[in-house]
């Protein structure tokens, strides 16, 4: 599994512990509004919504909140809230290009926040465009596998569609294009012997930038410094980083 990837699994795994501090039920709370604002309130029927719903179940967000924030950003019940979706371009410490996407209601505090971040990690905001032709858009899918060879899952992932998978112990990482994620998604689901810890739409690097030790700890703090401002909601890379790199960065709590 790539340096890239490797940073993604891990990220999933620190986010999971991270709920427990509850900023993470507010950031999925605000992707649940705006994707219950631009689309149907029922996630069987607006699968940007589906999305939403299910990472915030596999994290364990309680049902009360999921509701609400579905009711919020519908509008319904006289409690709507308004949040702009925004996107910024940097390059880190080491080089690596950074893409931070915001959901706000305030872009000046958002952007304050971010390009503070940015510059004391020694890194520079970029222009638009300046980052983000290197990256595609993708669906990606983390699959624990619980029963059964994981190379042979990962052929059954492969056979539903998936355009590439990466195999790190029990954990398989599924990249699908974009305009069939839906039906890959469903098809992954469907499969025995697996359990599906996330799927989201994400920006996905078409080539990365090697990093040595120092660039790549100084960009994991960057990146970990961004995910925690609360209007962040995700943040990409295209950085490769060193396998003792990443082991020392998931061994942080």
């Amino acid at each position: 599994m790539s340096g890239h990837s490797k940073w993604s699994t891990i990220k999933h795994k620190k986010g999971a512990a991270d709920a427990k501090r509850g900023q993470l039920f507010t950031k999925l709370s605000r992707e649940i509004m705006v994707a219950a604002r631009e689309g149907d309130p029922n996630p069987e029927m607006n699968f940007r919504l589906r999305l939403a719903v299910d990472n915030a179940k596999s994290l364990n967000m309680p049902k009360d909140n999921i509701d609400r924030a579905v009711a919020r950003g519908a509008g319904i019940g006289g409690d709507a809230v308004i949040l702009e979706q925004i996107s910024y371009e940097a390059y880190g410490p080491g080089g690596a290009g950074i893409i931070v996407e915001a959901l706000t209601d305030n872009k000046n505090r958002t952007a304050a926040e971010v390009r503070a971040q940015i510059t004391r990690a020694g890194g520079n905001l970029a222009g638009a465009g300046a980052v983000s032709w290197n990256f595609e858009n993708k669906g990606l899918i983390t699959v624990e596998v619980t029963n059964g060879d994981p190379d042979d899952i990962a052929l059954e992932i492969v056979d539903v569609g998936a355009e590439d998978v990466e195999v790190d112990g029990t954990i398989v990482q599924v990249t699908a294009p974009y305009e069939s994620f839906a039906d890959v998604k469903s098809g992954v689901e469907a499969l025995s012997g697996i359990n599906v810890e996330s799927g989201e739409l994400a920006l996905v690097p078409t080539t990365l930038v090697p990093l040595d030790d120092k660039g790549a700890m100084q960009t994991l703090r960057l990146l970990d410094a961004l995910e925690e401002l609360d209007d962040v909601s995700k943040v990409y890379s295209n950085g490769d980083f060193p396998s003792k790199v990443l082991e020392k960065y998931a061994s942080d709590e």
